[in-house]
């Protein structure tokens, strides 16, 4: 609950002030009871009409007086939840943000849409809920039952047994109602987690034609939703009955009592009348306080979740340090370089990593399926941290660069080719938000894909669909390319990035890059030996060890698995 304090200290004014007109509202409907018996037993009673009028008039302006301060209440809940829900949103969010892969891996990713989204809004609602009702509800509780003592302590009795008996129930609804709502927005995070893996695996399912299986997959973890939600609201909702009953109850036995005593001449009517007033002030306080427990419970589920992601501290630190700008930029080292996603060497999945690349080469990276070539260039920019041995790039051990200053020499074009809602435009760009048209350009152009995007309707400015529906896969590769070179990077790295453009393209990529590329340190992974014979060397790599490194020629005589790969994509004997 600690990064809770940040918010308290920026909108505590704000909140007593909301509390300060709240006390206001609750004075003004705790003196009308009063003046009404007053009304009753002197100025009806006696037939005197000024006495009526006056405190008539008394309570017209308390009444103004209240609705007044109920207003500026009101607008003060509302500034101060819909901007800390806002503020939460976005600390959120930049906490995400700052973690690294092992850290939100930890996270299913429909989990934490549901923390930034219905987490967030739960406690909105109930800081909103604080303001208006939880502190209103007490002050009237506690001031009704002060005002009924003062008034006749004789049916205060009552209260002594009705009052405990509905802070008991109180107590036992927020016991049993937490655990509830946690299950439930775990049971949310289930279904927002499949609609997410459906939406973005449509394609496959329309191919297959599973749709009767997915229907049944949401269907399954819907009605697991709604049996969650109906078992807590169902056990919630007995609550507010039974507090009613208990409350009704007191009003029952306080009009039987207040019966006897006009009869015998020893209480008033307009006592009683007050006193069945603040009965019900506090009946509805009570049941005002159930109401913001009931958000108090699914709030602080809401807030242990969040916590959750605010409390996660990454083993990967950076150091403060601004190392000096070298003379030569792009050099890459990896020294006895051991990595485990588990952080235990037994599973490693890059085993004693040794190698050197020098400013501006270009070195191809290829190997089996599995066997760590994604793995070894998220290494690069400091995405995992090593379990031993040491990655230095320009000389400089990557833990002491500022991770903004590290990324910043880098540029990486993922398997997964990600592009974004908006223009082309915009995606080229936002490799660099400072670069112009003719860059942005010249970038299209190095990556063959200047000539589609002429092609379509508006050009540049051609709207992408939802993930880039509306291009091609190979477009798509090609339109990642443009975007990491408009970076201008000291590195750049190609993770498998033409296996969806045709052969003669990949050429005229390579091409360019290579005009392109000069004093541009390059790795290209690829799966086709053909995408990296002419690059200045090459990395082969076998179930997380280097096998082989050299030149084409070089390891077409040394390397046996490079062999085993060529031969098997070209068809020919290694001589």
């Amino acid at each position: 609950m600690h990064f809770l304090r940040k918010y308290a200290k920026k909108y505590w004014k704000l909140f007593f002030t909301a509390v300060f007109f709240l006390m206001c509202e609750a004075l003004s409907d705790l003196m009308q009871p009063t003046i009404m018996s007053k009304i009753i037993d002197v100025g009806v009673a006696s037939k005197n009409m000024d006495y009526v009028l006056k405190l008539g008039g008394l309570m017209l302006l308390i009444t103004a007086c209240g609705a007044v301060a109920a207003s500026l209440r009101s607008t003060l809940a509302s500034i101060v939840s819909q901007n800390f829900g806002a503020d939460l949103r976005s600390d959120l969010f930049r906490k995400i943000q700052t973690l690294s892969f092992k850290s939100i891996d930890k996270f299913d990713r429909a989990s934490l849409i549901t923390r930034l989204t219905n987490d967030v809004t739960q406690m909105q609602n109930f800081i909103n809920g604080l303001m208006r009702m939880f502190v209103k509800a007490p002050l009237l509780a506690i001031g009704a039952l002060i005002m009924a003592v003062r008034l006749d302590p004789q049916l205060s009795v009552v209260l002594a047994v009705v009052v405990p008996l509905v802070i008991i129930l109180i107590i036992i609804n927020m016991r049993l109602g937490f655990p509830l709502f946690m299950k439930v927005q775990r049971a949310l995070d289930r279904v927002n987690g499949i609609m997410r893996e459906y939406l973005s695996g449509v394609r496959v399912v329309k191919a297959f034609n599973r749709f009767d299986f997915e229907v049944e997959k949401f269907s399954g973890a819907n009605e697991h939703l709604q049996q969650r939600s109906t078992s807590s609201i169902r056990m919630m909702s007995i609550f507010s009955p039974a507090i009613l009953l208990v409350v009704n109850f007191g009003i029952v036995v306080i009009l039987w009592i207040g019966g006897l005593g006009v009869n015998n001449g020893s209480m008033h009517v307009g006592h009683i009348i007050a006193f069945i007033n603040y009965m019900t002030q506090i009946s509805t306080s009570l049941m005002m306080i159930s109401m913001v427990f009931n958000m108090f419970v699914r709030a602080r589920a809401s807030t242990s979740r969040i916590g959750e992601v605010f409390a996660v501290q990454d083993k990967i630190t950076w150091d403060d340090q601004h190392p000096q700008e070298p003379p030569v930029k792009g050099r890459i080292d990896f020294e006895h370089v051991t990595f485990s996603y588990t952080g235990n060497e037994q599973d490693a999945v890059l085993k004693n990593i040794n190698f050197t690349i020098e400013s501006g080469e270009t070195v191809g990276i290829i190997g089996s399926t599995g066997s760590g070539k994604s793995t070894l260039v998220n290494l690069i920019p400091r995405f995992y941290d090593v379990t031993s041995g040491s990655i230095k790039v320009d000389g400089v051990p990557v833990g002491q660069f500022n991770p903004h200053d590290l990324r910043e020499k880098i540029a990486i074009v993922p398997q997964k080719n990600i592009l974004f809602t908006g223009s082309v435009f915009e995606n080229i760009r936002w490799g660099n938000e400072q670069a112009e048209m003719e860059e942005i350009e010249q970038a299209a152009k190095l990556a063959e894909a200047h000539a589609f995007i002429q092609e379509t309707p508006e050009g540049y400015q051609t709207r992408m669909g939802q993930g880039g529906v509306n291009f091609s896969g190979g477009q798509k590769q090609r339109l990642s390319i443009a975007r990491a070179l408009v970076r201008k990077p000291e590195i750049l790295i190609l993770d498998d990035s033409t296996s969806a453009v045709d052969v003669a393209t990949e050429i005229r990529i390579k091409a360019a890059l290579k005009k392109y590329a000069k004093g541009l340190t390059c790795l290209l992974i690829a799966q086709r030996i053909t995408s990296v014979m002419d690059t200045d060397k090459i990395i082969v790599m076998d179930q997380g060890e280097v096998v082989g490194l050299g030149t084409h020629a070089e390891l077409l005589n040394t390397c046996r698995v490079y062999q085993e790969i060529y031969q098997s994509q070209m068809g020919k004997e290694v001589l």
